[in-house]
């Protein structure tokens, strides 16, 4: 059985799987991994150390072609507070149309924490959507936000729930619910589900809602392929959900691991009260927001900024993704064969 949905044929792939965008972490080597493996794998907006993100997400998509022929996707923030997104929105598909081996395996440009109309405008993205397949999903962590990416002229959404890892929105809705708001509103526009998914049952419950697919960190952070440090892979399985909680982040609030680093950081309660912290914050305070991140990527776990989603209450091991994904594709599979027998 192969469980075929829209999003597996405009985007080119064997299983509904993809790679949630993890900036600004490195995601490369586990880009390789889950395209290889079936999956969609997808490149961060990744601007640590203070590298040009332009060009280390050049590097990193001449590195995965030479690793892989399958498709792949890229992740651009379009937040306020970034700004080197409007660079990656005109270069970055200015480099994909300049390589064919890029043009034919760039397939998903997933946008995210900000304008969903910033990479459509790209007058070269403009251009690169006409010379090629490559289709543009917004993360929509609230229906309202929903509802401007259709309008914006998305190909698709990726919903995301109040249970991811990362960045979330101040509604707090949960996946199971936003999913239900979206299919209501907007029953054509295809769905990637994202936030508490790891397993064949998440999956299969996904696309009896309506996803084409799920797009899961968490579960893959936990993985022998993945470059995040061994220190931690090491919190994802003993970890349980409420050993998660959810602070003002860089962007919008976010969902981290319980540490040292939370604990001395509170959450604001709505846009309008980020927009007056943003607008107190010194060259100084962005340095140090973004040192925390580094930290966890170089292993330094108790006082650094460690996203995690409620999912790590499910996930029990580290493993290979082709593993993690043919065991979630194969109990998917038995989950929905069994829920025929409720129609007679």
């Amino acid at each position: 059985m192969v469980l075929e949905t829209n999003i597996t044929e405009m985007l080119g792939i064997k299983h509904p799987i993809v790679g949630a965008p993890m900036g600004p972490f490195y995601t490369t080597e586990l880009t390789v991994a889950v395209s290889e493996a079936g999956g969609l794998g997808v490149l961060s907006h990744t601007n640590l150390f203070g590298k040009s993100s332009t060009e280390e997400m050049k590097k990193n998509m001449e590195y995965v072609i030479e690793h892989t022929d399958k498709p792949f996707g890229f992740n651009i923030r379009t937040a306020r507070m970034q700004m080197d997104a409007i660079k990656l929105c005109r270069e970055i598909p200015k480099f994909i149309m300049s390589k064919p081996k890029l043009r034919e395996q760039v397939r998903y440009a997933i946008t995210s924490a900000g304008s969903a109309r910033m990479l459509l405008r790209s007058k070269n993205y403009q251009k690169l959507k006409e010379v090629s397949d490559i289709r543009n999903f917004h993360v929509a962590p609230a229906f309202w936000l929903a509802r401007k990416c259709v309008e914006a002229g998305v190909d698709g959404l990726v919903v995301t729930g109040f249970e991811g890892g990362g960045h979330q929105s101040y509604e707090k809705t949960s996946t199971l619910v936003l999913i239900q708001q979206v299919k209501q509103a907007f029953p054509d526009i295809p769905i990637i589900a994202c936030g508490g998914f790891a397993t064949g049952v998440g999956l299969a419950g996904a696309l009896a809602m309506g996803a084409g697919a799920i797009a899961m960190g968490t579960r893959f952070i936990a993985s022998k392929d993945s470059e995040f440090h061994e220190n931690y892979k090491q919190i994802v399985a003993p970890a349980k959900a409420p050993d998660t909680t959810v602070v003002t982040g860089f962007i919008a609030p976010i969902r981290l691991w319980k540490n040292t680093y939370t604990s001395h950081h509170d959450t604001v309660k709505n846009k309008n009260e980020k927009l007056v912290k943003e607008s107190e914050m010194l060259i100084q305070d962005l340095l140090i927001d973004q040192k925390n991140y580094e930290m966890v990527y170089e292993g330094y776990i108790e006082n650094s900024a460690v996203p995690l989603g409620q999912s790590c209450g499910i996930i029990n091991s580290i493993d290979n993704v082709k593993d993690i994904i043919e065991n979630i594709v194969k109990d998917a599979e038995i989950y929905l064969k069994n829920s025929n027998n409720f129609i007679k």
